[in-house]
């Protein structure tokens, strides 16, 4: 079938697999994943009405979520207006509500099921429960990389594995070449952060003259099994692997930034690890997902004030400087960023397991919940959408992961109806039968 092909296509050069449609404004997908689950009437959707009703049940019968929920919780951050826009930000992202004229606040995200896994691969993939490329392989397989010495789709994730693990960044059908590459950014050391990148026992030299023959034999190995794909892309992901040792490390080596830009992201696993995603598609990469941390650090079902003041005070200046650093670098317009969940937070209080005592946290929430964009042809200061008066349910323009999907793909200049694999007898595409682009974030 060819499929090999497509692979080597990607890691020698810059051709691609699908083409554009049309001309695009974004080059490369920076999405950052608050795996867990942020709070929406938390961050970017306040709701006075909460705040009046504290305490008391909602004038309707809570929606189903995973967890039992009593009453109405009223959040404990303080919202204001900022920028020439007026969005209004809580006072968890203190940095990043500085940014606003920059992004699109969507308030109408929905999910279909309140779970974690389920929500993760919908979000990622385009379906919850069936086995299919992620986002990033999809582009990584459309689009190519623009070097040829690094992977197209990397995924970072401090200290271990989202729920959901390696699922997340999966290829499915398409070569396993475009499946994504985990870096553990928790490792402050560059040549640590990719296991094996260096070879201790030989020269460079000697690891050439071992690696070519290892290919010729691997070709020959080929040659009896004609269209392989699994494996002519496993070969070819070798080649890939050698000249990412010079390459990665410098990439991720973030001591050779100029001190001012080291001070503007700050410290921390995530702050470092979204001036590493700036470097990366500074040289080039297509995606890059940064995630959170192992598990699902978001998931405040106890205590959403300490909970998520913890959490958000980990990324907020890395969030605001990344989109600073982008735009003074002249960036931005190319670079779209997409900073989500997998769903958010209900407006009332969790109930204990055995169906009594409340937590002061919140429950899994897919039927409204929030998510920005700034860079890569979106029309800044936007707000988009909107959840019922208490924040339960997307009401005004609702937005399925499909129809977020649509969206990227159209500012990366691809046609999502158009964006097709064939594989098992059909014609596949990341948006199934759905999917509307959301014009009104576009500028």
């Amino acid at each position: 079938m060819g499929f090999g092909s497509l692979a080597l296509a990607q890691l020698v050069g810059r051709e691609t697999n699908a083409g554009f449609h049309y001309p695009g404004k974004a080059k490369s997908v920076i999405h950052i994943f608050l795996n867990g689950g942020m709070s929406q009437v938390d961050t970017f959707d306040p709701k006075p009405e909460l705040t009046r009703r504290g305490g008391e049940m909602l004038p309707f019968d809570n929606l189903q979520t995973e967890r039992k929920t009593g009453v109405a919780l009223p959040s404990p951050f303080e919202f204001k207006q900022h920028g020439e826009s007026g969005i209004p930000v809580s006072d968890l992202f203190p940095h990043l509500s500085k940014c606003v004229d920059k992004m699109a606040v969507i308030r109408s995200m929905h999910a279909e099921l309140p779970s974690h896994e389920l929500s993760l691969m919908l979000m990622n993939s385009g379906d919850q429960r069936l086995v299919r490329p992620s986002l990033g392989s999809w582009l990584n397989w459309g689009m190519g990389s623009e070097n040829q010495n690094l992977p197209g789709f990397v995924a970072l994730c401090p200290g271990g594995l989202p729920v959901g693990g390696t699922n997340n960044w999966r290829s499915a059908f398409l070569p396993g070449v475009y499946q994504g590459t985990l870096v553990d950014t928790s490792k402050t050391d560059p040549k640590k952060l990719i296991a094996h990148i260096q070879n201790s026992h030989l020269t460079k030299d000697e690891q050439r003259q071992q690696f070519d023959f290892l290919q010729q034999l691997n070709s020959k190995h080929l040659a009896a099994r004609p269209g392989e794909a699994a494996l002519e892309a496993r070969i070819q992901s070798f080649e890939l692997a050698y000249r990412m040792q010079a390459e990665a490390t410098d990439a991720f080596d973030i001591s050779q930034e100029p001190k001012p830009i080291q001070e503007m992201y700050g410290e921390g696993a995530q702050n470092r690890q979204l001036l590493m995603a700036r470097r990366l598609v500074e040289r080039g990469v297509r995606f890059v997902q940064l995630w959170h941390g192992k598990g699902q650090p978001w998931d405040s079902h106890n205590n959403i004030k300490d909970s998520h003041r913890t959490v958000a005070n980990q990324c907020d200046q890395g969030l605001a400087a990344l989109i600073t650093d982008l735009d003074q670098r002249g960036m931005l317009d190319e670079t779209l960023i997409v900073c989500s969940g997998e769903f958010g937070r209900t407006p009332t209080v969790e109930l204990g397991t055995q169906g009594g005592g409340a937590t002061l946290g919140r429950d899994h929430n897919h039927w409204g919940f929030s998510l920005w964009m700034a860079g890569g042809g979106i029309k800044g200061g936007t707000i988009y959408g909107a959840t019922d008066e208490f924040g339960f349910k997307a009401v005004e323009n609702p937005v399925s992961a499909h129809d977020l999907h649509a969206t990227i793909l159209h500012l990366l200049g691809i046609d999502h109806k158009q964006f097709t694999y064939r594989y098992a007898g059909r014609d596949f595409r990341l948006t199934d039968v759905h999917g509307n682009v959301v014009k009104d974030v576009i500028a």
